[in-house]
């Protein structure tokens, strides 16, 4: 295992720990990608999943923003279904489609035939995870994994889908199938987390993007126990972790709940809710992540100077609610049309407020 970092002037450790930071951080969802030019060169002549299992491509693509906007946090280049692969899945990311599953988990029998994750293939993350340890100095790594709920929606509808519609058919009528299925993805994900954090991340983020489908009733039966054994597998670790979804704002106080007694937990909120409402949701002494419209970026820098700074103020507004912190994100991730000068200028922003 890798010997925890000590980051003692990290704004983005100090935040979610509840610490005051020298200044409010600020990282971007999807900062490493789609809307650098650096990213687009690198990627012409490399498929998306052969990148995150290239571990120079990882290291590179994962330090670009690092050096281009000086955000307070770098995270792992990867996507959600690495370890999905790990485990033997046959699936690719296709260009402006997304993650395929070549064969869709419909049955008890699909279920009881998927594999674990095999560590020996995970090789070329934690290859990479060491070496962005190495060229990170005093910026944190922030290693991630999609939740279970997530990455079963891709299992079960074989690709992205806007309902979801086999997802929650499996969810609600065939219960015992569905849970079977949620234990599988979460061994994997715990797996995967694992496997980061003994490469020597600084910190992990849990990301439920289609969490935000789901009733409060259907979250708290059907998925809440699943992340909750994520987080409590982890919780040892001592390393700061984040759950994130998008449209869940109905969600927050569970998805809190599910980071049960680690002490540096932070939630991460999208554009539609404030962080004021949201401190009032995940109770007193976690931290907040958000949530600037990664729309507003594209409207250009005099809307997007007033909403920052909207943002900033009901992040204070959120601390005097009894939030234990506030990292500056945006409420979902960068958007490829986004300039990449107009992010260099909001980092900058942000660091002077």
């Amino acid at each position: 295992m890798t010997t925890r970092r000590e980051l003692p002037g990290s704004p983005y450790l100090a935040a979610v720990a509840g610490r005051r930071p020298a200044h409010t951080p600020v990282w971007f969802m999807r900062q490493a990608g789609r809307s650098l030019p650096e990213y687009r060169a690198l990627r012409a002549n490399h498929r998306m999943l052969d990148a995150c299992f290239d571990p120079d491509l990882v290291t590179e693509i994962t330090l670009q923003p690092i050096r281009r906007h000086g955000v307070d946090a770098a995270i792992l280049f990867s996507d959600i279904v690495v370890p999905l692969r790990g485990a033997g899945i046959d699936l690719d990311i296709v260009p402006d489609v997304g993650p395929v599953i070549a064969h869709p988990v419909r049955t008890g029998a699909d279920v009881a035939a998927l594999g674990r994750l095999d560590p020996a293939s995970m090789v070329p993350v934690t290859t990479a995870v060491g070496q962005l340890v190495g060229e990170l100095g005093q910026v944190p790594l922030i290693g991630f994994a999609g939740a279970p709920f997530t990455l079963a929606s891709y299992l079960v509808e074989g690709g992205p889908s806007r309902h979801h519609e086999r997802t929650k058919a499996m969810m609600l009528g065939e219960p015992a199938t569905w849970h079977a299925l949620m234990e599988a993805l979460t061994d994997i994900t715990i797996g995967f987390l694992q496997l980061q954090i003994d490469a020597g991340v600084d910190a992990l983020q849990l990301f439920d993007s289609w969490a935000g489908t789901l009733s409060l009733a259907d979250y708290r039966s059907y998925v809440l126990p699943h992340s909750s054994r994520v987080f409590a597998a982890l919780a040892g670790a001592g390393v700061p972790m984040t759950h994130f979804g998008v449209g869940t704002a109905e969600l927050l106080g569970a998805m809190s709940e599910a980071l049960g007694s680690i002490p540096a937990g932070m939630v991460g909120v999208d554009w539609r809710t404030s962080l004021t409402a949201a401190a009032g949701r995940v109770g007193p002494g976690r931290a907040l992540q958000g949530n600037l419209d990664p729309v507003a970026l594209l409207a250009g820098w005099p809307v997007v100077e007033p909403a920052a700074r909207a943002v900033y103020d009901d992040g204070r507004s959120a601390l005097a609610a009894g939030a234990a912190g506030h990292v500056f994100n945006l409420g979902h991730g960068v958007l490829p049309a986004t300039d990449p000068g107009v992010l260099t200028e909001l980092v900058s922003l942000v660091h002077t407020l």
